[in-house]
């Protein structure tokens, strides 16, 4: 795009208030009408705030938080047959109130109301967070509200209303079985707005075995789609989700609402604008333990040798 393009661009998107947002990937000069991640705030003011999500957690500055106890999960191991929809932004999957979440020094009980996805081109960097720089391919968002609120649009008027879980995606040698099921279904969703049935699908078969998960990082921050809301309680957990290249690559085969295809469907990095990131374990203690370790063995070598 050259530097004119950009300019006239940059100019339509912040006076198009009218316009349907959208991501980077999509903005071009072909599309007046399109309002890019940099102006979402003439979309909703919210999102120029300073709570905004997604961030970079930064392992060395992150808090040691001995609250921060294992998620308690109810209703994750539940077979359902549910919608999944393909909403002209991204792959999105209707929920059972009765799946919920607890603990975790959530202080409230949230239940399930939907998860979507954000992922890159052809299995290429994509999830929204990052970790000390780093991007993972995809990034799976479960989102909770207090068990007191009918709908997200209710709970997003409580500064910690929402609760989300953040999972990371990394690239495995192999395919993952439990998620064929929501793999094969994306052929029946190409197109925005159509619809298809996800059957015989549990959030087990989504997630990490429960005892895998932690390690954890939790802060204040907000929705990472317009309005932005800052209501929500965010948990990244550490430790990546496996899936195949081939498998990371088939989300690309969707399309947006505009027809193009529906790739780097993410926000880019907030400020944490003097935000505390907590961290379920003690960085510095896993930190001096390694290199406890480390020190042993190589004691060991020389005193063997």
């Amino acid at each position: 795009m050259n530097v004119l393009c950009f300019s006239v661009l940059a100019i339509l998107c912040r006076f198009a208030s009218s316009a349907d947002w959208c991501y980077q990937s999509q903005v071009s000069c072909n599309n007046h009408s399109c309002i890019g991640p940099d102006d979402w705030a003439s979309v909703a003011t919210t999102c120029g705030n300073t709570k905004q999500s997604p961030i970079n957690i930064v392992t060395k500055k992150t808090l040691f938080d001995n609250h921060l106890t294992p998620v308690k999960f109810t209703g994750y191991q539940d077979t359902i047959n549910t919608l999944i929809t393909n909403n002209g932004h991204t792959v999105q999957v209707n929920l059972p109130d009765r799946a919920a979440i607890s603990g975790a020094n959530l202080g409230d009980n949230y239940k399930a109301q939907q998860l979507h996805l954000h992922w890159g081109k052809n299995g290429g960097p994509g999830s929204e967070h990052t970790i000390d720089g780093e991007k993972y391919p995809m990034e799976l968002h479960i989102v909770h509200i207090k068990e007191k609120y009918n709908s997200v649009e209710q709970a997003i008027n409580d500064p910690s209303g929402v609760a989300v879980l953040g999972f990371f995606y990394e690239e495995s040698q192999s395919a993952n079985k439990k998620y064929d099921g929501l793999i094969n279904s994306l052929k029946n969703i190409t197109h925005p707005g159509t619809n298809g049935t996800l059957s015989a699908v549990s959030l087990d078969m989504l997630i990490l075995p429960h005892n895998e998960l932690e390690r954890y990082f939790r802060y204040q921050g907000s929705l990472t789609t317009p309005g932005c809301s800052e209501a929500v309680v965010w948990t990244i957990f550490e430790k990546a989700i496996p899936l195949s290249k081939e498998q990371l690559s088939a989300f690309s085969s969707l399309m947006f609402s505009d027809g193009t295809a529906m790739v780097n469907t993410y926000r880019p990095i907030q400020l944490r604008a003097g935000r505390e990131v907590y961290y379920s374990r003690s960085y510095v203690f896993c930190v001096s333990t390694a290199l406890l370790v480390s020190s042993v063995f190589t004691s060991f070598y020389v005193l063997s040798v």
